[in-house]
């Protein structure tokens, strides 16, 4: 059995033997390297070496250096949020350690709160309440990812909850409760053509389903994203196949989208 070494043994390596040399030797590079790893995290550059982690941010966000500059990690906005979708990230964003983010295909935002909490909670303005402006008020922009796997665009329809029985998400049914989300799980469809994404779209035209151009006359719908998107992630979030079809490019602007056309 090998010999456990005491710290102050440890830093008497002439009395030491070569076995236990070695794992003096051990011990500091590994101390060294948990050093090194904590201290670039703390900087930032562990995710520039990773590529920069990139997040969904809460509505209104201020453009992503700014945001980070100006939000001091209070979690007001993860307090107030009505369905919990806001979360606070961990060591991996570097810089960004600590600053509220939406996994939207985890928890969507629910868009269709009246106030936009999260923006009146923020006591910096990294939030900024000049939602009047169209660009200023969006997170990003949903975009049809699996074209392929779209049940809609194979003409098949939805029977079951969405995500399953065991999936957390909460949404804010309107013909149900305009004011309480409910569990996502508890509100089963039976749907001949699946529309979810257009179905429980929380912002008006922001999506709708459309005739195939392949096939104008068919049964087969595609979902197509207007400019009144928000990015909010209910989309995402809803979408029952296993990988989502549709999922929301953070801070992607109507413009550059587009421009991409």
């Amino acid at each position: 059995m090998t010999e456990k070494l005491s710290l102050a043994a440890m830093l008497r390596p002439k009395e030491l033997s070569p076995r236990q040399q070695k794992e003096r030797r051990s011990f500091l590079l590994s101390v060294l390297a948990g050093t090194g790893v904590i201290g670039l995290a703390l900087l930032g550059y562990v995710p520039l070496v990773k590529g920069w982690v990139k997040r969904l941010r809460p509505p209104g966000a201020l453009d992503e250096r700014e945001f980070l500059a100006s939000c001091i990690k209070c979690g007001q906005c993860v307090q107030v949020c009505p369905v919990s979708a806001i979360e606070l990230a961990d060591a991996e964003d570097g810089f960004g350690n600590g600053v509220p983010y939406i996994d939207a295909r985890r928890q969507a935002c629910d868009f269709s709160c009246d106030a936009v909490q999260c923006v009146l909670a923020c006591p910096t303005g990294a939030l900024s309440h000049q939602l009047d402006k169209k660009e200023q008020a969006r997170m990003g922009l949903a975009r049809l990812t699996r074209p392929d796997a779209c049940l809609a665009r194979q003409g098949k329809g939805f029977k079951g909850v969405a995500r399953g029985p065991a999936f957390p998400g909460l949404h804010r049914y309107v013909k149900v409760d305009r004011w309480t989300p409910i569990p996502v799980a508890s509100h089963p469809y039976d749907l001949t053509l699946c529309d979810l994404c257009v179905r429980e779209c929380p912002i008006k035209d922001a999506i709708s389903l459309e005739p195939l151009e392949s096939d104008p006359l068919g049964a087969s719908r595609t979902p197509v994203v207007h400019e009144a998107c928000v990015g909010c992630g209910m989309c995402e979030m809803i979408c029952p196949v296993a990988e989502p079809c549709i999922e929301v490019e953070e801070r992607l602007t109507w413009a550059a989208a587009q421009g991409r056309a």
